[in-house]
């Protein structure tokens, strides 16, 4: 049995998705009540947890081989909150805890980067039997969101620039790493690099739209205005992009090769196997 948190999100429904295939039992820990279609559907074991509040997660845990601890996205408790869950884990006798960081968590000028640099150092002091660590880079997904309004205008609208480039990462590639560290053994205490197989810039990104919509498509410098937010997930996202256009954001791909067993994605590749018309896309050549 695999516990995920946070499963209800996007990267660990990934997460779940690759342990079934598998065929692993999971159980899939989500934060409110309510269906769960995505999970149950999948065959996984939904259970209710609050991750940033105190509880005891002995139950949780009970008969756990592995726990894949992700954190909510942009939560100010990450830094204080995912220690806790070592501990507890710890407590509970877990065999094996993968944590999902990020790639590069020691640039701390992203509050979300610190938290999660904070998190690494306390789970190498945590007394966890065995360990490891998926740092993923940015995913192709993110640009999926976009593509409706991309075909209706021509335009990627791009928050890091025009010159810098992103190593993106399709998640299922995430999601298998993340597979093979919760179950392979000879990784314990590893920090694994998960990072797309190009480093794109905006441009680049649009002519790979452009080529699979069948349409011209071109990039848009968006330079955000006004002072950076207060709120810690708008601090979040405005240093993140501000780090993005001076200084992109990319790794090496060779982690995640050797992880995988074969290339990762490239962001064509996952362009190719998007469904369009789930993202309200209309497919190359059909009527608009």
């Amino acid at each position: 049995m695999i516990v995920v948190t946070a499963a209800g999100g996007q990267t660990g429904t990934a997460v779940v998705r690759a342990l079934r295939a598998r065929g692993e039992q999971v159980r899939a820990v989500v934060s409110r009540r309510g269906p769960r279609p995505d999970l149950t559907e999948l065959g996984a074991e939904v259970v209710v947890a609050e991750l940033t509040q105190p509880m005891a997660w002995s139950k949780v845990l009970a008969g756990a081989d592995a726990m894949y601890l992700i954190w909510p996205n942009f939560d100010p408790d990450e830094a204080e909150g995912a220690p806790a869950l070592f501990a507890e884990a710890r407590r509970a006798g877990l065999p094996r805890l993968v944590y999902h960081s990020v790639l590069r968590p020691q640039l701390r000028v992203m509050p979300h980067h610190a938290a999660k640099d904070q998190a690494e150092e306390a789970l190498d002091a945590s007394g966890l039997r065995s360990w490891r660590v998926l740092q993923p880079c940015a995913y192709a997904e993110n640009i999926d969101t976009q593509l409706e309004a991309v075909q209706a205008s021509g335009v990627l609208r791009s928050y890091w620039g025009l010159k810098a480039a992103q190593s993106l990462v399709d998640l299922r590639d995430v999601a298998e790493a993340a597979a093979v560290l919760l179950t392979e053994d000879g990784l314990d205490a590893g920090t694994f690099e998960a990072a797309g197989p190009e480093a794109l810039t905006a441009p680049e990104i649009a002519e790979r739209i452009a080529a699979r919509l069948g349409e011209p498509v071109e990039a848009d410098d968006v330079i955000p205005g006004g002072e950076v937010p207060t709120s810690f997930a708008g601090r979040c996202r405005r240093t993140m992009f501000d780090h993005y256009r001076a200084h992109g954001f990319t790794g090496s791909p060779r982690v995640l090769t050797d992880l995988l067993g074969r290339p990762p994605r490239t962001f064509a590749d996952h362009l190719a196997d998007l469904d369009l018309t789930h993202l309200g896309v209309a497919s190359p050549g059909a009527p608009a």
